[in-house]
């Protein structure tokens, strides 16, 4: 069975994303799609020229709308990154460009017969994720976001780095928003088999610090190099795996969830269905308030948006 991916959006992201599919060879074949099609025929030549010096091989077509009628996954990393260079290290400075870009493209989406999955990077990740399927009418659980998958990454490599061990022996979730009403939900930190709270008051942690530098994490990448791509990349290409394998995984993703009214980012079991199966988490009311939060002010950005 022909395993088919495509990257629409190929600036930084969208790049980093396409070199992780042809290295890893998760692809038979890849789909790549930009308005600029100087950029994204040179990526696509990049691509080819890495090809005989990997174990894989893998089938490029370039700005070809009709190639995404039989795709398992589409990944969006449509953006205008200058946008996001700005005093408030607001992710939501891009919505006036991107919610324009993501109703034209997700409209040939739709005319192409598409009916796999679509993977949201771009940003305002929750919102997009939403305009995406309104303007597709795939089934809600087809249509995912990254949201804090990276954020919880991030977290995760807080908290290790200050005890010393290896980020994937940290288990736990940022919740909410990509974005800056996110929260660590401290409630579901382990580590050292121990929740969190215990070990902060052993090891004298910090954890308001530790979820300030989860949630500035990013920005602290784009103002050293005014874009961020690798760890967004690897996680949009990490859940796109998922869904073409059926690997069942439990990840912290923006899918839509009904008690809230809206695209959050929420622990999920996901596989080749999408969303398989949605967690109830057991939080805090201090937690359960941020996430309300976080819900509301993404519902009044998605109706702006409209």
């Amino acid at each position: 069975m022909t395993r088919k991916l495509a990257v629409i959006g190929m600036g930084n992201v969208g790049a980093a994303a396409a070199h992780y599919i042809v290295a890893g060879g998760f692809a038979d074949d890849l789909v790549l799609i930009d308005k600029r099609e100087e950029k994204v025929a040179a990526d696509a030549l990049d691509l080819q020229d890495a090809l005989p010096n990997l174990p894989h091989h893998t089938n490029i077509v370039v700005n070809d709308y009709a190639a995404l009628q039989d795709a398992d996954v589409i990944i969006s990393a449509i953006g205008s990154i200058k946008l996001q260079d700005n005093a408030n290290d607001d992710r939501f400075a891009e919505l006036p460009f991107t919610r324009v870009a993501v109703r034209e493209v997700a409209a040939k989406i739709k005319a192409s017969g598409f009916h796999g999955l679509i993977v949201a990077i771009t940003n305002p990740v929750d919102v997009i994720t939403s305009i995406y399927q309104e303007v597709t009418g795939l089934p809600k659980k087809h249509v995912i976001g990254t949201g804090t998958l990276l954020d919880s990454a991030r977290m995760k490599r807080s908290v290790a780095q200050r005890l010393n061990i290896d980020p994937r022996s940290v288990v736990g979730y940022n919740l909410g928003e990509h974005g800056n009403s996110q929260f660590t939900a401290w409630s579901t930190v382990r580590v050292l088999g121990k929740p969190i709270t215990e070990i902060a008051q052993e090891k004298h942690l910090d954890l308001d610090e530790l979820d300030k530098e989860a949630r500035a994490g990013g920005f602290k990448v784009f103002h050293g190099k005014k874009y961020t791509n690798y760890g967004v990349s690897t996680a949009a290409v990490y859940l796109a795996n998922t869904i073409m394998t059926n690997a069942l995984t439990e990840l912290p993703v923006s899918n839509y969830r009904e008690e809230y009214g809206t695209y959050l980012s929420y622990p999920a079991i996901v596989g080749r269905d999408g969303i398989v199966e949605q967690l109830q988490l057991d939080l805090t009311e201090e937690e359960l308030a941020k996430l309300q939060t976080s819900a509301d002010f993404i519902k009044t950005k998605y109706a702006e948006s409209r």
